[in-house]
C-alpha cells in the first residue's frame, strides 16, 4: 500500500497531515507514505524531523490581480502537476490537507484514475480543497459549516500526545520544562508558529498588570519576532521563539491567548484549555468561525483584532483567572466539542478509498 499525502507551508496543514500519517503507520507499518510540500513551507523542516519521506513541488500562488504571474499562471500550474505526477506513480490514496502542495497533487491524482481524499481544517475552505472536494472519494472536515458538498465532519487530525493529553497530570513536568512556578496561575500567548504581532503588542502591555495580579506568561512569540521584543525582565514572564511540542505548552497553562486557526482550536479543545481566541483580522473570515463552536459552548471568549488593547486583555485574562468555578466550566464545556479520533478516521477513510480502487 503506497499513500501520498499532501499539504504544507505553516502548521495548520502540516500537523493533521503528519497526525494522519502516523494513524496510517499504527494501523500497518507496512504502508509505504511520501508527503508533499514545497520548497518554501515549515514542512521541509517538520516532516524529515518526524521520520516521513518527503517530496517537493513548486509553489503555485494564485495570483490576485493582473500581473506577469497571472500571464504565466497555466505554465507553472502544468509544471507543478507534472512534478505532482511523478510523486504520485504508483500511489493506491492521495490526501490532500489543503495549501500550495495540495492542488498540483489532487489534478495529478485525478488525471491518473487515483482515488482523491480531502480534509478540510477550516470552517471557510481554501481553493485547493474546494476543487479537489469535486472528484473525491470522501470529503472530510473539521467543522460542519464548511459548505463542501459530501463533507464528514471527521474533526481535525492530531497527534496523540495533544488527543490524549492529560493537562492536570502533566502540569508539573511542563512548568519545570519551561521553568514555570509550579504553584503559578499560568497564561499561554501565541500567534502560531509565525507569531503575531497584535497579540505580542498587547502582551507586552499587559505584562505589568498581569504579573501584579500573580500571573505568570508563557510568551511563544514566533521566531521572527523573539529578537524585535525587548524583554522585560520581570519575574514570572518566559518568552520563547517556538514551540514544537505544543501539548506541553498546553500541559503547563491554565488559560491561553491564541489566533483561532483550526489546529489551536482544536487542540485547546481537546485538552480542556479555556482560550481567548483573537481571529487574523484578514483573510476570508474563517478564523472566527473556526471558534464559533467553542465559543458558543462556553469553552472560550472572542475578543476582535481590532479590539485587542493591552488594558482589555490583562481585564479579561484577571477576570478570567480569579475565577476558579469560570475557569472549571470553560474546561468542561470545551473538552466535549471536537472528536478525539480524527486521524484515525481520516485513515480510514484514506484506506476504505484505497481498497475501493483495488476491487
Amino acid at each position: 500500500m503506497r499513500v501520498v499525502l499532501a499539504g504544507g507551508g505553516t502548521t495548520g496543514h502540516i500537523s493533521p497531515m503528519l497526525a494522519t500519517a502516523e494513524a496510517l503507520v499504527a494501523h500497518d507499518p507496512s504502508i509505504d507514505i511520501t508527503c508533499v510540500g514545497t520548497p518554501v513551507g515549515l514542512e521541509t523542516d517538520l516532516v524529515p524531523a518526524n521520520g516521513f519521506e518527503l517530496a517537493l513541488v513548486d509553489p503555485v500562488p494564485l495570483p490576485r490581480s493582473i500581473s506577469v504571474d497571472l500571464v504565466t499562471l497555466p505554465v507553472r500550474i502544468l509544471k507543478a502537476v507534472r512534478q505532482a505526477k511523478a510523486i504520485c506513480r504508483g500511489a493506491d490514496v492521495v490526501v490532500g490537507f489543503g495549501g500550495y502542495a495540495s492542488l498540483p497533487v489532487f489534478l495529478a491524482a485525478h488525471q491518473m484514475k487515483i482515488p482523491v481524499v480531502v480534509h478540510e481544517a477550516n470552517a471557510v475552505p481554501g481553493l485547493a480543497n474546494r476543487i479537489g472536494a469535486r472528484f473525491a472519494a470522501y470529503v472530510c472536515v473539521t467543522f460542519a459549516n464548511t459548505g463542501l458538498s459530501r463533507q464528514i465532519v471527521t474533526g481535525m487530525p492530531v497527534r496523540p500526545e495533544v488527543a490524549n493529553l492529560d493537562r492536570a497530570g502533566e502540569r508539573a513536568p511542563a512548568r519545570e520544562i519551561f521553568g514555570l512556578d509550579p504553584d503559578a496561575t499560568v497564561v499561554l500567548v501565541s500567534g502560531g508558529s509565525q507569531g503575531a504581532k497584535s497579540l505580542n503588542e498587547a502582551t507586552m502591555g499587559a505584562l505589568p498588570a498581569l504579573v501584579e495580579a500573580g500571573i505568570s506568561v508563557l510568551h511563544v512569540t514566533g521566531k521572527k519576532n523573539f529578537d524585535v521584543l525587548p524583554d522585560p525582565g520581570l519575574k514570572g514572564y518566559v518568552r520563547v521563539a517556538y514551540v514544537e511540542r505544543m501539548d506541553q505548552a498546553y500541559a503547563a497553562a491554565d488559560l491561553m491567548v491564541a489566533r483561532s486557526g483550526a489546529g489551536t482550536v482544536t487542540e485547546t479543545a481537546l485538552a480542556g484549555l479555556p482560550v481567548i481566541f483573537v481571529p487574523l483580522p484578514h483573510g476570508n473570515g474563517e478564523q472566527a468561525k473556526n471558534a464559533a463552536g467553542v465559543v458558543a459552548a462556553g469553552g472560550g471568549i472572542l475578543i476582535d483584532d481590532a479590539d485587542l488593547t493591552s488594558e482589555r486583555l490583562a481585564h479579561e485574562a484577571i477576570r478570567i483567572l480569579s475565577d476558579d468555578t469560570m475557569l472549571a466550566a470553560m474546561s468542561e464545556a470545551a473538552i466535549h466539542v471536537m472528536p478525539r479520533d480524527a486521524a484515525q478516521a481520516v485513515a480510514r477513510y484514506a484506506l476504505d478509498a484505497a481498497g475501493e480502487r483495488r476491487q
